[in-house]
């Protein structure tokens, strides 16, 4: 039975690795790439499940919070770009 939650979880993770590699806009990839950390976070629980290997959750965790903090991150990236450059914009119409 785990087994085939491995498998499943594998294949969801391409599907969300197609999304992030395919994705139209800049949301849909940073979408995908947040749900194949967390598909890998799932794996890795799963995985310490069927080895016996409890430490591997702690992996889990902590690679859940970078996962988190990383698409803060990005998100914070983007809005501050949108940002500068709506101001630029603005700054090269009132200068025309």
């Amino acid at each position: 039975m785990y087994y085939a939650v491995t498998v499943a979880t594998l294949i969801t993770m391409a599907m969300a690795l197609g999304r992030a590699l395919l994705g139209p806009t800049i949301y849909d990839r940073l979408l995908a790439a947040n749900m194949f950390g967390t598909k890998t976070v799932l794996l890795l629980s799963v995985v310490a499940f069927l080895y016996g290997r409890p430490n591997f959750l702690d992996l889990a965790l902590v690679y859940a919070l970078i996962n988190f903090i990383g698409v803060i991150a990005v998100l914070e990236f983007i809005r501050e770009r949108a940002d500068r450059e709506k101001a630029e914009e603005m700054a090269s119409d009132e200068s025309s």
